[in-house]
């Protein structure tokens, strides 16, 4: 049997990565991910803070 080559972290972070992409609502994410401050689902998604608050800011709630 091979070794894992990722975990259960790395897949999580696929798969917001992912929703983001497909979707450009970092809101969403942050929701789904359980972030309660926009900055720390940024830094997690590894995207530039200036686009992240331009896009977020283009959604309405």
């Amino acid at each position: 049997m091979e070794t894992v080559l990722y975990g259960t972290h790395s897949m999580r972070r696929t798969k917001a990565a992912q929703i983001y992409r497909k979707t450009d609502n970092l809101r969403a994410v942050q929701v789904l991910l359980g972030h309660t401050k926009l900055e720390s689902t940024v830094r997690y998604l590894g995207i530039e803070v200036d686009d992240a608050l331009n896009m977020a800011e283009q959604i309405e709630l």
